[in-house]
């Protein structure tokens, strides 16, 4: 999150506690009685708790100013507070019910606000809840002196761009709604946390990974390719694309390998998804690639591929590119695929970065 911004929220926040109010109780009722009874909710970025009596218990507060928290315990003795980066959760996976982030998340730069939601579905149990409010618009911004609390950043968001981001997040997304009350009114999304994968990527990345789409398995182990038999992870720390196993979040952070799926459905076998299914997931993908411009896009089997594209099309370079962005399909690294060899495959995956790199 925005150093400024947290160091503003931790200088401001006494004043901040008696300026603002909650704005939405009704919907932050609403959200409450929509969490699994008893289960745990989070206020995301709660400031100073003004919307803490309005999401039912139990409820737990996180914000990245402490002295935000002193506030809400302040007013609410007994709840339990964390200060924590609004993109770094320090949470249990699995263990959230309901999420609700009123006007927090508009405070992260876009290119990073996949990850931060890959952090909350990572807190959130399947079914979970998850209410997002931010900002309608174009761009960022820091305010000046016109704001009573200056030099906070904000990030404008499109409806659009917000729903394939809490797709590729992997949510179900049941409401989202234009801005309200001009240019940078509010957008609010309600949505579902998905037996799903989040994606793993962000801005600078070296080569976009592309599987088909989650097995059950990975989707419930929480990483990508997880299945003891796939050969995915094998096959990438032989090529030196990966220098760590089965971690999504350090091939992003560490070597630029970003992580998405075709189809974000999980299902117990590729063959269990459509061409309607691969068409949609392709054009998500390509706006995903138009937004983040990798170096290359490498799709792991060729069934999606030639579903969506190109019927005949054979591993290797494709003749057709995404979004101007060059593309590389590989054969699956399903253990289903076993006649193709894991020292082939680590040859596949060699060609799309050197694909990325412009060789």
């Amino acid at each position: 999150m925005d150093r400024r911004t947290i160091d503003v929220y931790e200088d401001g926040a006494a004043a901040y506690a008696e300026r603002r109010r909650a704005y939405a109780p009704r919907r932050a009722e609403a959200f409450a009685a929509a969490v699994a009874p008893g289960g745990v909710r989070l206020d995301l970025g709660a400031g100073p708790g003004h919307y803490l009596p309005h999401l039912g218990a139990p409820a737990v507060a996180l914000d990245a100013a402490p002295a935000m928290l002193v506030q809400a315990r302040r007013r609410h003795p007994g709840t339990p507070a964390v200060a924590a980066d609004l993109e770094a959760l320090p949470l249990r996976a699995g263990g959230l019910a309901g999420v609700w982030a009123s006007k927090s998340l508009q405070h992260v730069e876009r290119g990073r606000l996949p990850m931060a939601l890959a952090g909350v579905h990572r807190a959130l149990a399947v079914g979970g809840i998850f209410d997002l409010t931010v900002f309608g618009g174009e761009g960022a911004d820091r305010t000046g002196g016109s704001d009573d609390f200056p030099g906070r950043r904000f990030t404008w968001w499109r409806p659009g761009l917000l729903r394939d981001l809490l797709v590729g997040a992997g949510f179900t997304v049941d409401e989202l709604a234009e801005p309200e009350g001009g240019e940078h009114g509010r957008v609010v999304a309600r949505a579902t946390r998905a037996r799903t994968l989040p994606d793993t990527v962000g801005p600078g990345m070296r080569l976009l990974m592309c599987g088909l789409n989650p097995s059950l398995y990975a989707a419930d182990a929480g990483i990508g390719f997880a299945r003891p038999g796939n050969r995915y992870w094998p096959a990438a720390l032989a090529a030196g694309i990966v220098a760590t196993d089965r971690s999504p979040d350090r091939a992003l952070a560490d070597h630029g390998v970003g992580m998405t799926d075709l189809v974000k459905r999980a299902t117990t076998a590729a063959a269990e998804l459509t061409a309607d299914e691969y068409r949609a997931g392709l054009a998500r993908v390509e706006r995903l690639v138009a937004w983040l411009r990798p170096g290359a896009v490498c799709f792991v089997g060729l069934a999606g591929w030639r579903a969506a594209v190109d019927r005949k099309s054979v591993a290797g370079v494709q003749p057709a590119e995404l979004a101007g962005v060059p593309v590389y399909v590989m054969p699956s690294t399903s253990g289903l695929n076993a006649r193709v060899p894991l020292a082939e495959l680590a040859d596949h995956l060699r060609a799309a970065a050197r694909l990325a790199d412009g060789g």
